[in-house]
């Protein structure tokens, strides 16, 4: 029997305890369906996912802990059986993206009805190679539009920006600016950098970027005094 046609087990992460009691409440009332765990960020998504070995981890992109490239990563070396969907208030291409590339068989924006996801993590659970996505036209058209193939560790377009911007020693609180997003997704872009670059700073991700020509060594620094990036991660 395959596990679509059993139960199918779901662990659940998000950093909103009151919308992870909804969304747990939800599925509950769904007889295919059982939640056997919480989570509110990364490190302990993961950890839920090896003691319990659930069929489908819910998620949401942003979240405290490792970014989701991370996440998603662990989560297929240490849970192999374990399906990740993502079910996010992010409608957007690259980070639509990456999940994909990093093994995610679904993403769903939280405006989705409860029928939508219920049939979503049903699916995922099942053996069908099927990539589901409920996002807008306009994401998929960026999708459609992106020219490169899926690789590993690749940077996002997103990332690159938050990259070179980082370079010109530019603060978080500035690049949210420029590239009109929150703070805290220019937060999770770093953090996902780092992990791609294996990089422990701003500093150590700039140096390997140049190093690798994924961004111009010396992009926006001046001539006469050499900039000082900012601390902060």
């Amino acid at each position: 029997m395959s596990r679509a046609s059993a139960e199918v087990t779901v662990a659940l992460a998000d950093d909103q305890t009151l919308f992870r009691h909804g969304v747990r409440e939800m599925l509950a009332n769904d007889p295919c369906l059982r939640v056997i765990g919480e989570a509110a960020h990364g490190e302990a998504a993961i950890a839920l996912c090896v003691e319990r070995q659930p069929d489908v981890l819910l998620f949401d992109v942003e979240m405290p802990g490792p970014g989701t490239a991370a996440v998603l990563r662990q989560l297929r070396r240490l849970c192999p059986r374990t399906r990740a969907v993502v079910l996010t208030m992010h409608d957007d291409a690259d980070v639509v993206y990456e999940a994909l590339e990093c093994g995610a068989v679904a993403y769903l924006v939280k405006t989705i009805h409860r029928a939508e996801l219920i049939a979503a993590v049903i699916a995922a659970a099942g053996e069908s190679a099927t990539v589901r996505l409920s996002v807008s036209r306009r994401t998929i058209e960026r999708l459609v539009k992106q020219r490169r193939m899926p690789c590993e560790g690749a940077l996002t377009e997103r990332e690159l920006e938050v990259l070179r911007l980082t370079a010109q020693a530019l603060s978080n609180a500035q690049i949210a600016t420029r590239l009109r997003i929150t703070e805290s997704t220019v937060k999770r872009h770093l953090t996902n950098i780092y992990g791609k670059l294996d990089a422990v700073s701003r500093v150590d991700a700039v140096r390997k970027a140049a190093a690798a020509y994924l961004i111009e060594g010396n992009q926006g620094r001046s001539t006469e005094r050499p900039s000082v990036l900012p601390s902060h991660r």
